[in-house]
């Protein structure tokens, strides 16, 4: 949560990571409903769980992004799965469309955060890791964790 830059973040994708390799990442509007922004700025439930993007005639689209329903909506809410435009610059989508045409990659949401006011979400194109590379990941982080516990008990000596 950066205050300093004016953002903050409502809620941020814990999966991406662990079962993507992130390639490049992107700042984005998303059209919402007043229930939705107000449903954010009350900080209720976000989930990522199936969520991505596409890119469809010219312009980009976020699926299954679950924004909970606002409790004190005067007007009937909209369903929380709704399929959302997301605001991105023409040359952007062009070259993101090109991206994801090739195989492997995709397109998911890694970040819902307000700036200066407005909703952005921040959309990262991505290559899905195999299972060899997640285990690998995995045996990495254990082997630094060891040496830093070993570092600390004195063990090893540098």
């Amino acid at each position: 949560m950066a205050k300093e830059s004016g953002e903050l973040t409502v809620a941020y994708n814990k999966e991406a990571k662990a079962e993507y390799d992130i390639l490049e990442t992107y700042e984005a509007g998303i059209v919402l409903e007043g229930p939705e922004v107000k449903a954010l700025r009350n900080r209720q439930t976000v989930s990522f769980k199936d969520s991505f993007v596409r890119i469809q005639d010219g312009e980009a689209w976020l699926y299954n992004l679950y924004i909970a329903p606002y409790r004190y909506a005067t007007i009937k809410p909209p369903d929380p799965l709704r399929t959302r435009k997301l605001l991105l610059h023409k040359r952007e989508i062009l070259r993101l469309m090109g991206k994801v045409k090739e195989k492997g990659y995709t397109l998911i949401p890694l970040r819902v955060y307000f700036k200066k006011g407005k909703v952005k979400v921040e959309v990262a194109l991505a290559r899905g890791k195999k299972a060899h590379d997640r285990r690998e990941e995995l045996r990495q982080r254990d082997l630094e964790r060891q040496l830093r516990r070993e570092l600390k008990e004195g063990k090893i000596k540098l």
